[in-house]
This record gives C-alpha cells, sequence and structure tokens, in this order.
C-alpha cells in the first residue's frame, strides 16, 4: 500500500546511506498539457514504498522535498528504466535538479542487449526473472487504486537494483560502463518544460520556412503553446501541427481566409479565429528570423550520396565489431553535416557521432576516411576492413 508521507525522510535516510534507490512513476498523459503524476515507486534495499500524490495532496500533506533531495545529490545513483519521461515529470513537479542517473535500458544497449528494450525483456534475458504484467493501461489517475494496480506497480521496481548489478557487471567486463553513464545523461537531462519561443521548430516542414515564416510560426506556437497550458489541454486540440504549418505558409490576414485551411472547422474559426490572425500579424510585422548559419547551413546536396554511403558503411561496420546498434551511433542527420563540413573545409559540426565515446569508437577514423586517410574495402569474410592510405 501507498506509504504515509512521514516515511519519506527515513527512507530518503537510508536511500542515502546506500548510495542509490530505483525509482519509477505512473502517470496519465491523456488529454492534458502536460502529463498528470498519479504514482512514485521507491525501492531501496529490498523495501518497496509506493508514494501517492494525488492521496496525500488531497489531505494536504504530501511533502516530495526528502526523494527530490535524493534525485539532486550527485552522491546518490537514482535507478530508472526508460527513465526521460519520469525524470522530466519529476524535474518540473517536484522543481528539483536530477543528477545521478543509470538507466537500464540505455545501459542494456551497451552490454549486448538490443537496443531500446523492454523492462520485462531485458529481466528475463539478464536475470531470467519472468513477470506477467497486466495493469499498463488502467486509469492511474482514480482513487483508490485496486490491488492489481498496488502490485503491478510495486513489481516495476522489485528487480530494479539486482538488473542495474547485472548490467554493470557486465559494463565493467566490457569496459563500457563509462559509455553508458556518459549516455544517461542526456536521461538525467530531461525536461518537458517547453520554450515557446522556440517550439516553432519541432513544427512539420520547419526546415523549409524561409524567414518570414519563421517569424509566424514562432507567433502561432508560442499563441498555441500558451493556450494549451492555460486550458490544460494537448496542443494538438488546440491546432494540430499540420495546420498549424499551413498557417504559417499561408498566412491568412482575415476569418473568411482563415476558414479556407484545411483543419480549421467553423467551432476552431469562431472560438479562436481572431487569437490566430492576430498571431500570424505579429509574426508578419516582426523581424524575420534568420538563423545564424543560414548561409553555411550543412545540407547534404544529390553527390553526397556517395560519400554518405560510404560513411555508414564505416559506422555500420564499427557498431558490428562493438556488438553495438548503429542506431546508437549515428543517423543520417549525424552524418550528412560531417560530410558537408569536410567537404567545405568547415569547422567540425556539433553532432553526437564526434563527442566522448562516439568519437572514440568511430568518429575520429570517420573524419581521417573523408580527409582521404583511411579506405575500405571487402575482406576475404565478405566484411567490410578499414585500411591507412
Amino acid at each position: 500500500m501507498p506509504a504515509d508521507t512521514a516515511d519519506t525522510a527515513a527512507l530518503a535516510e537510508r536511500a542515502r546511506a546506500d548510495g542509490r534507490f530505483g525509482i519509477d512513476t505512473e502517470f496519465v498523459p491523456e488529454g492534458r498539457y502536460r502529463p498528470l503524476l498519479c504514482l512514485i515507486q521507491i525501492v531501496v534495499g529490498e523495501e518497496i514504498v509506493l508514494l501517492d500524490p494525488l492521496a496525500d495532496a488531497g489531505r494536504g500533506d504530501f511533502d516530495p522535498a526528502p526523494i527530490a533531495g535524493l534525485l539532486a545529490d550527485p552522491a546518490v545513483e537514482v535507478v530508472l528504466h526508460a527513465g526521460r519521461q519520469d525524470v522530466a515529470i519529476l524535474r518540473r513537479e517536484w522543481a528539483t535538479d536530477v543528477t545521478s542517473v543509470f538507466d537500464t535500458q540505455v545501459a542494456a544497449g551497451f552490454a549486448g542487449f538490443p537496443a531500446q528494450a523492454g523492462y520485462l525483456g531485458l529481466l528475463a534475458d539478464a536475470l531470467r526473472i519472468r513477470l506477467e504484467k497486466s495493469a499498463s493501461f488502467t486509469r492511474w489517475d482514480t482513487r483508490p487504486l485496486t490491488e492489481e494496480q498496488l502490485v503491478y506497480a510495486g513489481e516495476d521496481v522489485e528487480h530494479l537494483l539486482p538488473l542495474a548489478d547485472d548490467l554493470q557487471r557486465r559494463l565493467r567486463g566490457a569496459d563500457r560502463l563509462g559509455w553508458a553513464q556518459e549516455e544517461c545523461q542526456a536521461i538525467a537531462d530531461a525536461s518537458d518544460v517547453r520554450d515557446p519561443a522556440e517550439v516553432w521548430r519541432r513544427l512539420p516542414r520547419s526546415g523549409s520556412f524561409s524567414p518570414r515564416d519563421r517569424a509566424v510560426a514562432r507567433e502561432l506556437a508560442a499563441w498555441r503553446e500558451g493556450t494549451a497550458e492555460r486550458e490544460d489541454k494537448p496542443l494538438g486540440s488546440v491546432v494540430k501541427d499540420q495546420t498549424l504549418a499551413e498557417l504559417v505558409k499561408r498566412k491568412p490576414s482575415d476569418v473568411r481566409s482563415l476558414g479556407q485551411i484545411r483543419g480549421i472547422f467553423p467551432d476552431v474559426v469562431k472560438r479562436r479565429g481572431r487569437d490566430l490572425i492576430a498571431a500570424v500579424e505579429r509574426g508578419r510585422e516582426a523581424e524575420p528570423i534568420v538563423l545564424e548559419d543560414e548561409a553555411e547551413r550543412l545540407h547534404a546536396e544529390t553527390g553526397d550520396g556517395p560519400t554518405l554511403a560510404l560513411a555508414e558503411a564505416l559506422v555500420r561496420a564499427r557498431a558490428l565489431e562493438a556488438g553495438l546498434a548503429y542506431e546508437l551511433i549515428a543517423a543520417r542527420a549525424d552524418l550528412a553535416p560531417i560530410v558537408v563540413s569536410v567537404r567545405r573545409d568547415r569547422p567540425e559540426p556539433a553532432v553526437r557521432t564526434l563527442a566522448g565515446w562516439r568519437r572514440a569508437l568511430v568518429g575520429d577514423e570517420l573524419l581521417e576516411l573523408l580527409r582521404g586517410g583511411r579506405s575500405l574495402r571487402v575482406d576475404d569474410g565478405g566484411r567490410v576492413a578499414v585500411s591507412r592510405t
């Protein structure tokens, strides 16, 4: 059953003494601007505690400070599985930093397991523990919680620490614990708080927007963000992404032209028409947004195709040798700027393949290949071989 709030201070003390704890959350994202935090599951040693912010908040005695302090303590390891959204929600709800994260899904990708491994599959593969999960999509925002839900929630953290132990042992043996810890920093930094002035960049076709389009997109997207937050509604229920992008392109100046745009239904025109037209007008009058690197944007050209294929072959060869998923190391969005920057003799782009453990694994070698210092061939076994030129 959920623990009394008074127990959290003692729980935090035990976690500090152990130097780590496991955590998971249950939340409901549907129908809201941001997900609603419904339950927090914590394991310290073999003790499992369920914290219920909804029930406790109703009594006015829910104080997250002791556990929030643990999340922010760099001396305490925070163990999660696929914890990006958990971290983002806790960071926002409890106004806390999150520091020393060890994400078992991230770590599994460096320990020979499939990338994005699910918790149940990973428990079965690594620890030979099989669980039956049945309450994933139940209503976590309804009280009281059922016995089935409470059991499900507890099982989500019951084996989390032994799983972390197993993965860390494997990673130390492969000399990759540092790689996994580096990658887990992205989980620790996760946030679901968005800058209204920057959310336009996520719109469909934003890469093709002109400087004037960008100014209009900024105003429209910021208006939608603020409206969704005030009304606590999903962004798409205010105006859908594709419709917003079409508004950017067509820039309607009156309600009649607004109503001609696909996705702008009569009720939207009636309720939000004036606000949409006003946002478009603000964008028209604003200074056009010229990207700092506009003149030197590192977009691949048609002629870069063979070079990109060569770069990808090298990365895939090294990923295969290392037993890592290719997607963990690079994507076309990483390789294209590298190829173009070398061709243009420009500074290195800020992409993940040229940073940290990825650079050590293949990044430096990739730059050598593109500068003519390495060559690829197919060896007698049909594998890609790399040699110096």
